[in-house]
């Protein structure tokens, strides 16, 4: 005890003898209660309901987001109930002194008041941190919430620790030695959290994940935008509007799609084929060329071709040697021309039109291209357009797109049989046939 404490305590003590309740034993506790009590409130209202209060009012006014960030997260308030909780401790040893039967009691309370809200004023402090570092551009691809609940974990076992060893009156020291012995035990328990971050760590090591990308997980049923990466899971909020989460190991130790860099290029992928039926496909004739030469996209082709064409038939005489353009081929052509001048493609990026090996399904035109605008709705728009305007053009070229035969095909196909059948005109070869 210091000089101060007995100087305090030998004050009341002659205070009482004034009054003649010296030799009450329970008058001075009572009176030393009601005093830290009394303090306590004045010491609550003048940290709450001014000083924190003034602070919150003049950084409301303050432009910088950070300051207000931090005041949005209590960290003031938090941190001044930590300080109430030291300030009744200081004053229960100076008026009761440290060997009064009560001053373990409160000695206990007291550190484990400072303990919780030194706690929560740490974990309002990280909030205000993830909060400001999210806003900049840098720290986006970082797993900053996992990070910081890593932390957090990290704290809640330092205060737990602190908290038990004040309980039964042990060394923390003896506690964290003793953490050695259960580190298969804690390694257990801690096993998510422990993936998770390390999960998180070589996410953002490797620029693989952050919120706001496309993500499709198949597995899981994922795919959607990432809306939240924690110490354990990863959020993402499906086009449906549900939420799957996945753990966050899940993401290292399998594989996943990551749409974002269609954003960075500028472009989303166009790949779609159109199938030809096989029948009618065949040259193209004199008509047919003049008719399609009149169009602005395929002019140039067919007179370049029709010109290299012609030199080299010179001197060939036997017609199965003779080159010829085809319908399939101007098709091609005039749809990679077509391609090639569409506003709403990426031009800089790959473009073509190709063929693909033929199957039961007839022959397969591939259209290949970027579509300038990557999200979902303005891109499927942009490639019904493109389609429509290909159905409708490849019956101008003297082609069909193969279509496997309907019921409602099949229905009139044997309508037709049976009234051609019923028919006298089919009737009459029979007849002549039998006589």
């Amino acid at each position: 005890m210091t000089n101060q404490d007995q100087a305090l305590q030998v004050r009341i003590e002659q205070w009482l003898n004034t009054l003649g309740l010296a030799d009450i034993p329970l008058i001075e506790v009572a009176l030393a209660l009601v005093l830290i009590l009394t303090v306590s409130l004045i010491v609550h209202f003048l940290l709450h309901r001014i000083v924190v209060r003034f602070i919150e009012r003049s950084q409301k006014q303050d432009r910088k987001h950070w300051r207000q960030t931090f005041f949005g997260f209590k960290l003031f308030r938090r941190a001044a109930l930590a300080l109430q909780g030291a300030i009744v401790y200081i004053l229960a040893g100076s008026l009761l002194g440290h060997d009064s039967a009560l001053m373990p009691v409160i000695e206990t309370v007291s550190h484990l008041w400072v303990i919780l809200f030194t706690l929560l004023a740490f974990f309002s402090l990280l909030d205000g941190f993830e909060a400001v570092l999210k806003g900049s551009r840098s720290s986006s691809r970082l797993p900053l919430r996992g990070l910081f609940q890593s932390v957090k974990l990290a704290g809640t076992t330092i205060a737990l620790i602190l908290a038990v060893a004040l309980l039964i009156d042990r060394s923390p020291i003896v506690l964290f030695s003793g953490l050695g012995a259960m580190t298969a035990v804690v390694l257990l328990i801690f096993r998510e959290p422990i993936l998770g971050l390390v999960a998180g760590i070589q996410l953002a090591a490797n620029d693989m994940l952050s919120v706001d990308d496309w993500l499709e997980m198949p597995d899981y049923g994922a795919d959607g935008d990432v809306i939240d990466i924690s110490l354990t899971t990863v959020k993402v909020q499906n086009w449906d509007k549900t939420i799957t989460s996945i753990p966050s190991y899940a993401l290292i130790s399998q594989s996943f799609k990551n749409w974002r860099n269609i954003e960075k290029v500028g472009g989303r992928r166009i790949k779609r084929s159109i199938h030809i039926d096989t029948t009618s496909v065949g040259f193209a004739s004199e008509e047919d060329l003049d008719r399609l030469h009149k169009g602005k996209l395929l002019a140039e082709y067919i007179s370049d071709k029709t010109a290299e064409i012609n030199r080299d038939n010179q001197d060939v005489d036997s017609p199965m040697d003779r080159r010829a353009l085809t319908n399939i081929g101007l098709l091609r052509a005039y749809l990679m021309a077509y391609l090639q001048q569409h506003p709403s493609l990426n031009h800089n990026l790959t473009t073509m039109v190709r063929q693909l090996e033929a199957g039961p399904h007839g022959i397969p035109l591939q259209l290949y291209g970027f579509a300038k605008e990557t999200k979902w709705v303005p891109y499927e728009n942009i490639q019904s357009e493109i389609f429509d305007h290909v159905y409708a053009i490849v019956p101008e070229f003297g082609l069909r797109l193969y279509q496997a035969p309907s019921g409602h095909d099949l229905k009139d196909l044997a309508s037709a049989v049976t009234e051609k059948a019923s028919s006298p005109d089919a009737a009459e070869p029979i007849q002549k046939e039998q006589a």
